[in-house]
């Protein structure tokens, strides 16, 4: 993961509920060529009380009628289906992953090895859950979705609590001190990616703030990336510019499908030329190296100058501004020696356009 962007193609629950739909999500997301596809493993019962309202998207996508509770019973996925999910992944060279929403969960998914446990934004602060997903020993994908940079830190420090120190943390200070260390906070760095995120679906483009990516990849030294709810690509691309090592998009079958994310998400074809968008630009970025491209050295005789005679030059005569030029080809001395030639004397004749000797050069 660490030699590319890492591009997660994010099912979540726009399978509504149909194990033959989530295995189609498998094929479209290795069709696209993305590195991972990931559900979502909970219990609504475990998730939700049954008082708990729908956000506004959620009624907008799926009307007034039920709660949470009653919307995520019917877009749960069987332990069974988890299963042929991950067997249909292996099938199509594509990473299986799921974020899990409770402890039984983050148990199947450990099990059936997936490479990355996904902490979603709702559960930052959720202590107990970060040191379990911590445990695992896999590398984590923290969304920080609705957070505070101070937020960030405390989920950080019960993450290096997890990874560096046994037993339970006397509170979430002990955990603060972990994070404060050499040790919490190296482990940190070479397990976690922190996701930049705004949990709004669809997200306004004005309110993906990438520049967050930077501020907390200088504040805790982890490697960064974006969860987009924002609609198209431009966003997720621009992203990748930015300098995110992991890219997490939704995406449906079809956006005209009832249900909760499908309004906010990429169609098939659409990931395809994410994927593609991110291709391009990760290879655009190179190296960082100042230094001319191989696609280019041949041009560059073409389009530079050189010093040339732009008057009849006797040998011995004393050169003057007159009696120099910059012209095309560069086969000849660079023009940045302009102000050396005045005041020599030539040390041949030359005629009109007759490139420089570099034996001109005092």
């Amino acid at each position: 993961m660490a030699d590319r962007v890492f591009i997660v193609a994010e099912a979540g629950v726009n399978h509504d509920g149909s194990l033959d739909d989530a295995l189609t999500m498998v094929d479209v997301a290795a069709d696209a060529g993305a590195d991972a596809v990931k559900f979502q493993t909970f219990r609504a019962d475990a998730l939700v009380t049954q008082r708990a309202a729908k956000a506004a998207y959620q009624v907008v996508n799926t009307g007034h009628d039920g709660g949470q509770a009653d919307m995520l019973r019917r877009l749960e996925l069987s332990e069974e289906a988890h299963h042929r999910l991950a067997d249909r992944c292996r099938e199509r060279g594509v990473a299986f992953m799921s974020t899990a929403f409770d402890m039984e969960g983050l148990a199947l998914l450990d099990r059936l090895g997936v490479p990355a446990i996904k902490i979603p934004s709702g559960d930052l602060t959720w202590g107990p859950m970060l040191l379990a997903a911590a445990r695992t020993g896999r590398p984590l994908f923290v969304s920080t979705g609705m957070a505070e940079l101070g937020e960030v830190r405390q989920a950080l420090g019960v993450i290096a609590f997890g990874l560096t120190r046994r037993g339970a943390p006397s509170g979430l200070a002990e955990c603060e001190t972990a994070f404060a260390t050499a040790e919490g906070r190296a482990a940190v760095a070479e397990r976690v990616t922190v996701l930049q995120c705004t949990t709004q679906y669809p997200a306004p483009a004005a309110a993906a703030n990438l520049r967050a990516m930077t501020t907390m990849a200088a504040e805790f030294g982890v490697p960064v990336g974006y969860s987009d709810h924002t609609l198209g690509i431009a966003v997720a691309t621009a992203a990748v510019a930015l300098g995110a090592r992991v890219i997490e998009k939704h995406f449906t079958l079809s956006r005209n499908r009832p249900g909760p994310d499908h309004a906010a998400s990429l169609e098939p074809g659409e990931l395809a030329a994410l994927v593609e968008a991110i291709r391009e630009v990760e290879a655009a970025l190179g190296d960082g190296i100042k230094a001319p491209s191989a696609a280019e050295l041949p041009n560059r005789p073409i389009a530079r100058r050189s010093l040339v005679a732009s008057a009849p030059v006797d040998a011995g005569e004393t050169w003057s501004e007159r009696m120099v030029t910059a012209k095309r080809p560069a086969d000849g001395l660079s023009p940045m020696w302009w102000w050396d030639m005045a005041g020599g004397a030539a040390r041949r004749a030359y005629a009109v356009d007759d490139a420089l000797d570099a034996e001109e050069i005092p």
